[in-house]
Order: C-alpha cells, then sequence, then structure tokens
C-alpha cells in the first residue's frame, strides 16, 4: 500500500501539483471528488474511481503537510479504536452524545 501511495505523491509531485499548488486548492479537489462519490452512489455505480480519486487527494494534503497517508489513518484510529456508540437512523452516534 505505501508504495502505491508513493506511486501517487511520485505522480503529482511530476506535475508540480505539490508544490505548485495549496492545501486549500486540493481541499476544493476533494469536495469534487467527494461529490462524485455521492453521484455515483445515489445512481448505484460502482465507486471505486471516486474512492481512489478521494484517496489520492487526501495523500497529496498528507504530503503537502509533511505526513502521510498512514500515520494521518494511524492518528484517527487511535482517537477511535475504543470509541463506544450506536448507530440511529444510518448515523453512529458516540457514546458521549447519547
Amino acid at each position: 500500500m505505501n508504495d502505491l501511495f508513493n506511486k501517487v505523491i511520485q505522480w503529482a509531485d511530476d506535475r508540480n501539483i505539490i508544490k505548485g499548488g495549496s492545501a486549500k486548492d486540493q481541499c476544493l479537489k476533494l469536495v469534487q471528488e467527494v461529490g462524485e462519490l455521492s453521484d455515483s452512489l445515489c445512481k448505484g455505480k460502482s465507486p471505486i474511481g471516486d474512492i481512489g480519486g478521494c484517496m489520492v487527494v487526501l495523500a497529496i494534503i498528507a504530503e503537502q503537510h509533511d505526513l502521510s497517508v498512514t500515520e494521518c489513518l494511524e492518528h484517527a484510529y487511535s482517537d477511535i479504536k475504543d470509541r463506544k456508540g450506536m448507530m440511529i437512523d444510518g448515523v453512529f452516534v458516540k457514546e458521549a452524545d447519547l
């Protein structure tokens, strides 16, 4: 997986996306990709390309902040690993918010 993310970063670096653009620009691109994901899901289409597109943009944003996607995911997991809660109307609600 790290090898694939490294290829994505190299691709973006070769096209001057990482240093030539801003994280704000990439955040707007992420919103676009999430919109495409939503459209695919609503239409019952495969989300594979849309999920991949989101991951590419997230990898670029992480690189722009001298982070790796692995570090970001590890950080998020450490926040949620012991979280308890329940699904209410299709939404996970943290135990502290119940």
